[in-house]
């Protein structure tokens, strides 16, 4: 039961989830239909409420050429220039004031780059001699360094042939003592008492052992074969139960598909009522607006309601 409310649950969350997502796409293709199709500059009123209209209008004199600036409207005369000596005074004026400009700007140009080169020179000088300076300490520097590594490497070939006649002498004498070893003891006997260790004759000594006897060779070989036995048992248990899950997995994906298939023949059943509906109710309130056309037809006024309607202004 817990299982299928779960199941329930989850089909009522995708279903809410459904119906948000179509309410969602609906709105957006109303607001994109009003964008696209319902803009206000293609209503036919709208040149009466264009909030820039006067923006967009011409204004009254553009330039002197303009056609609008007849005669009769009194913003042009031929012939006329009242301000000709101070437009040319201030043109004047500023003109020296544009020349004196320049010419200052170039005074302050020529002195701010020579100023500049004095400063890049001295300071390409003071460069050049912090460089030198740095190149004789590091010189100084790598020669100290050459010479300390000369010595403690002198002194490590030294500590190294010391150390190697030292360990090729020792290498000598076990040697020696390994080859005494050996032929002195049983080990070329191939004696198989000496494998057995000192803590019983299952401990076996690896260095001395020369090989497994048939009876230990036959009891490994009997227990690889439980092992395999063993493990062709497990593949099959294994098998089986993937087997077995995979079928219950088909009845789940089964069982999923007959619900939403029920789900959508349910949907398309109401949404046919729903539709059936929709249509009895618009012939019903086609039929009453008939109705009401024809008794406002009907209803002409009489002499009495023009008598009243007289009565009343008066």
């Amino acid at each position: 039961l817990a299982h299928d409310m779960k199941k329930n649950d989850k089909l009522m969350c995708l279903l809410e989830e459904r119906q948000k997502n179509e309410t969602k796409d609906l709105n957006r293709a109303l607001i994109e239909f009003q964008k696209n199709f319902q803009k206000p500059e293609t209503r036919r009123e709208f040149d009466l409420n264009d909030p820039q209209a006067l923006k967009k209008d011409r204004p009254a004199r553009v330039s002197d050429d303009d056609p609008r600036c007849t005669i009769s409207g009194m913003q042009k005369f031929m012939g006329e220039d009242l301000n000709h000596d101070q437009r040319m005074k201030f043109q004047k004026e500023q003109i020296r004031e544009w020349s004196l400009q320049q010419q200052k700007d170039l005074k302050n140009a020529l002195a701010d780059q020579k100023l500049a080169d004095d400063l890049y020179d001295k300071f390409r000088v003071e460069l050049d001699r912090k460089l030198m300076e740095e190149q004789r300490k590091e010189e100084e520097s790598r020669r100290a360094v050459c010479t300390a590594t000369k010595n403690f490497n002198r002194i490590q070939a030294a500590e190294l042939d010391h150390k190697n006649e030292l360990e090729k002498a020792q290498k000598i004498k076990d040697d020696m003592d390994e080859i005494t070893c050996l032929l002195r003891g049983d080990f070329l006997s191939e004696n198989p008492n000496q494998a057995i260790g000192p803590w019983g004759k299952h401990n076996v000594l690896v260095n001395r052992w020369k090989g497994m006897s048939q009876e230990q060779l036959m009891a490994i070989r009997e227990f690889q074969k439980e092992q395999a036995l063993e493990k062709l048992r497990v593949r099959e248990q294994e098998r089986q139960r993937d087997a077995e899950w995979d079928r219950q997995c088909l009845q789940a994906a089964r069982a999923q598909l007959l619900w939403e298939r029920h789900q959508q023949r349910q949907n398309q059943e109401q949404r046919r009522g729903l539709d059936f509906m929709n249509a009895v109710l618009s012939q019903e309130q086609k039929a009453k607006n008939i109705s009401l056309k024809e008794e406002e037809y009907s209803n002409i006024p009489t002499d009495e309601f023009y008598a009243q309607f007289n009565t009343t202004t008066r």
